[in-house]
């Protein structure tokens, strides 16, 4: 089968926040290129012994999607386009030119497995299905992701600074909410750190698959998580199916203009003294999700950063 590829030319700025995007749009799977100089981090997960040459970063970056031959390829093109010019207004997204060409199937699960390696957070051991504990590891927390087509194997600082603050505010028996589950990374982890049970939400169907299989792996049962699709934010029969005020945690590792319209919706599912975390923040961005969580009438207790990228964290008095 053939596919559509469209090569969309950005800033290496904005890279992360409109590949998100992309993600929100129910685009399954982005290839970014550039030139962004590798971390320790990153050569770690590179097993060769000599590293190619790469060019001086140059503040571009390529972002690359697929659609199927029979996808509404013009209404995914205006979708994205409407949102580019929408984050013009507030970030360099560069030239947005778009290029199309054609590319035969491929099987992208299996191809990221030459790319994606176990990795640690801290003292958690994050590791995919095709590789082994090794001995030395086996008294770690471990926590079995494979990476997919939902967001969230915990190699990102959006996803790292929610774990931190998880397991910081996590105490026993607590109820986690976990807004935008991704690969449902959070809500395990939350279990795994001592929470009682943990509820998913997401827009993108993939997310519920994904964290479904995860939790397979994981040995996790729906007696412990649920994950069930819709937007928490305007509608009210999912509103009614998580529940109000049941909650010890919220997390929301979501962009920030996302987390604005949430906020003052998602107070009513916290108990009183709930805690909620909120990341997937670009940092010029921070004060407002700060005065978003203020104007709520939440508390904010944290402000945690890693890289570009912000958690807020706050409590319901």
């Amino acid at each position: 089968m053939k596919w559509n590829k469209f090569r969309l030319k950005t800033t290496t700025e904005a890279e992360d926040i409109v590949s998100s995007m992309l993600m929100d749009l129910g685009i399954q799977g982005v290839e970014i290129e550039d030139r962004i100089p590798l971390t320790q981090s990153d050569k770690e997960q590179m097993f060769v012994d000599i590293l190619p040459e790469i060019e001086a970063d140059d503040g571009v970056a390529y972002l690359s999607f697929y659609l199927e031959e029979e996808d509404d390829k013009e209404k995914v093109l205006e979708d994205v386009r409407r949102e580019l010019r929408e984050m013009a207004e507030y970030l360099n997204v560069g030239e947005c030119t778009i290029e199309e060409s054609q590319t035969e199937d491929v099987d992208w699960v299996n191809n990221w497995k030459q790319y994606f390696h176990q990795f640690y957070v801290d003292d958690i051991l994050i590791i995919p299905s095709w590789e082994s504990v090794k001995p030395d590891d086996e008294d770690k927390m471990i926590i079995h992701i494979d990476p997919g087509t939902a967001f969230g194997t915990g190699m990102h600082e959006t996803t790292q600074l929610c774990i931190r603050q998880l397991r910081k505010y996590v105490s026993d028996k607590a109820r986690v909410l976990d807004v935008g589950c991704g690969s449902g990374i959070l809500g395990m982890l939350a279990l795994k750190f001592g929470a009682a049970y943990s509820v998913g939400t997401d827009l993108d169907p993939c997310a519920i698959d994904a964290t479904r299989e995860n939790m397979e792996v994981n040995g996790i049962g729906e007696d412990q998580y649920e994950v069930m699709i819709g937007n928490i934010i305007d509608d009210k029969e999912v509103q009614d199916k998580v529940g109000y005020g049941c909650y010890d945690i919220v997390a929301a590792n979501i962009l920030a203009d996302v987390l604005v319209q949430l906020t003052p919706v998602i107070t009513a599912q916290l108990k009183p003294g709930g805690i909620y975390i909120t990341s997937g923040i670009i940092d010029d961005k921070e004060q407002t999700v700060r005065d978003a969580v203020t104007a709520a009438g939440l508390e904010i207790l944290d402000v945690t950063y890693q890289g570009e990228w912000v958690c807020v964290t706050a409590r319901k008095n």
